[in-house]
């Protein structure tokens, strides 16, 4: 490659960042904000594809596959969890072995397949288990059988796979595309996660609206091609976008370097320390030695706290004090800083289960109460599915507003890059879920009270009250998940060790998988705590109405409260890494 004349080629390339082709990545031609907007396009169609088929999933689910609603709530659960639990995979992936570039390619085809699988299904009768009462009125409902079951979760679990890919890709290749050694280059970066944010929502609008309107009254195969179309479309776009990207060069499996750390740290606490060993714990081992010499060399530019040993986590700093006793377990300081970062975000992480927890019920029960009550509109009638429609306008709305008048004002007042610091926005958006529980739960105590004042309990009448009492409970935690997601995907971001990005930002999905799959243990466990001989469990039954929703809500609120003060206690401890994330 031919370089600017009188210019070091470290001067004009991006060290540690290729091209799609594996050439070493261009400054002025590779990266910025137009790279990262084709990333913010893609995203629309990914999120339009997904949750197209997630919002309403449990309705199919009831009525063509004729699973009850709680199996039904379940299998919905357990398919979002596992899809944002396979983000760590993806994310893994990016950083050890592959680029993010090649991991989304590969991630949006096994997605299409899957919903190929799902598409034929949905679309041909003999796939399917038979309608009820077709062949005796008084027949029950029968579940799909072995095969049927089989081609529904392979398809289900193979968009799974392919969600979980992208989702551990695409917001770090996004994310790359700047220059976080620039002030300009961190503010726009944090301008791309507002609208990851906002542009996955315009996805959703999308699919809780048009989309939804087709599986409703259409039939659910139009649903599925959609959704097939849509993903399928997205890859000639991110492709578009190849010649901009700058591409970071896999560093290799973090987590080997995660073991090696603890392994040298357990081994040199164990050894007994001989008066030389003494000694040698006062200076650093040879290899970090070496490394302060290349970081005077000025090899890497961008500022790295990471060359500091610190004193918190004492016992991790154990690895670098002796020679260890195998080549291989030779440390570093930066590699003891990089698990000490791992460390300390972990409780940010699971401080957010809570309220993935919270929002799980988003697709489930709030769907079903909806779908109990009058859905219409004036002449309009609305399909419950869509009732996601007002937490995505509330983010819609609220991120751009963030991003271009919120934040400068904060900004002018705090003197800080950033304004409102990361751990401030998560912490709203754990609060705004207590309340969001706290108004589910009157809201449910409202329905009932009309389902039994009105005689219609055991009926399959719509309740005369309006589905818009429960448009409270989506728009409050739409606007705690704008707060907490956006803010979590940009400090794990920029709080994590380079080589540890993609793996990193991929626990803020990770977080709605765990929260998914906590729902269905809270579920089963409330339902054996309640369920004896003489009592009916909550959250048991085909009919809704004769469910304990309420005190599941009330649950749910408690331990949102509790949470947030945990919450609270590791981020009053937290010292912030990155440039411009301190308050």
């Amino acid at each position: 490659m031919e370089y600017e004349q009188g210019k070091n080629p470290a001067e004009t390339n991006w060290e540690g960042y290729v091209d799609w082709r594996g050439k070493p990545a261009v400054r002025r031609r590779h990266g910025g904000f137009l790279a990262a907007s084709f990333v913010l396009v893609v995203e629309v169609m990914e999120n339009l594809a997904y949750l197209a088929n997630a919002s309403n999933l449990v309705l199919y689910l009831l009525d063509y596959m004729h699973f009850s609603p709680s199996r039904s709530s379940n299998t919905v659960t357990n398919f979002m969890g596992t899809a944002f639990l396979l983000a760590l995979v993806g994310g893994f992936l990016s950083d050890a072995f592959f680029t993010t570039f090649q991991i989304y390619l590969s991630s949006a085809f096994v997605e299409f397949v899957g919903l190929i699988i799902l598409t034929l299904q949905a679309h041909l009768r003999s796939l399917q288990p038979p309608r009820c009462g077709s062949a005796n009125p008084t027949e029950p409902c029968r579940e799909p059988g072995t095969g049927q079951a089989a081609m529904l979760y392979i398809g289900l679990y193979l968009v799974a796979a392919g969600v979980g890919g992208i989702k551990g890709s695409l917001p770090t290749h996004g994310a790359e595309q700047f220059d976080e050694s620039m002030p300009k280059g961190r503010i726009q970066r944090s301008t791309f996660f507002n609208y990851f944010v906002f542009c996955l929502s315009c996805g959703g609008l999308i699919a809780v609206t048009f989309v939804v309107w087709l599986e409703d009254n259409k039939g659910w195969q139009w649903g599925f091609f959609i959704s097939t179309l849509s993903i399928l479309l997205s890859i000639p776009v991110f492709l578009a976008g190849s010649a901009f990207y700058r591409n970071r060069i896999p560093d290799g499996s973090p987590f080997t370097t995660i073991l090696k750390v603890f392994i040298a740290a357990i081994i040199n606490c164990c050894m007994t320390k001989s008066s030389s060993n003494a000694v040698s714990s006062m200076v650093v081992s040879p290899a970090c030695a070496s490394e302060k010499i290349k970081g005077d060399e000025g090899k890497n530019k961008e500022t790295d706290t990471l060359e500091i040993q610190t004193e918190s986590i004492k016992f991790l700093n154990k690895a670098v004090e002796n020679k260890p006793v195998y080549a291989a377990l030779e440390c570093t300081i930066k590699e003891v800083e990089e698990v000490k970062v791992v460390m300390k975000i972990l409780p940010i992480f699971a401080s957010a289960i809570i309220l993935n927890c919270c929002l799980a019920q988003l697709s489930t029960f709030s769907v079903q109460q909806a779908a109990t009550m009058d859905t219409k509109l004036g002449s309009l009638k609305l399909p419950p599915a869509s009732l996601p429609v007002f937490p995505i306008l509330i983010i819609m709305v609220l991120a751009p507003v963030y991003d271009h008048l919120i934040i400068p004002f904060v900004r002018r007042i705090t003197r800080t890059e950033t304004g409102i610091s990361h751990l401030q926005r998560i912490g709203t958006g754990l609060a705004l879920s207590i309340i969001a529980m706290g108004a589910a739960a009157l809201v449910e105590i409202k329905r009932k009270r009309i389902a039994t004042q009105t005689g219609i309990l055991d009926s399959s009448n719509p309740l005369p009250i309006t589905f818009l009492w429960v448009a409270f409970q989506y728009a409050l935690l739409g606007s705690a998940d704008l707060f907490t997601l956006a803010g979590m995907l940009e400090f794990f971001f920029t709080e994590a060790p380079s080589s540890m990005r993609s793996l990193a930002t991929s626990l803020s999905w990770a977080s709605l998988a765990v929260g998914y799959y906590l729902s269905s243990v809270i579920i089963s466990i409330v339902n054996d705590a309640t369920g004896g001989s003489n009592h009916r469990p909550w959250l048991s039954g085909s009919n809704i109405n004769h469910y304990h929703l309420e005190r599941f809500y009330w649950l749910l609120c408690i331990l949102s409260a509790l949470n947030f003060v945990n919450y609270l206690f590791w981020a009053r401890k937290y010292k912030y890494r990155s440039t411009g994330s301190r308050t």
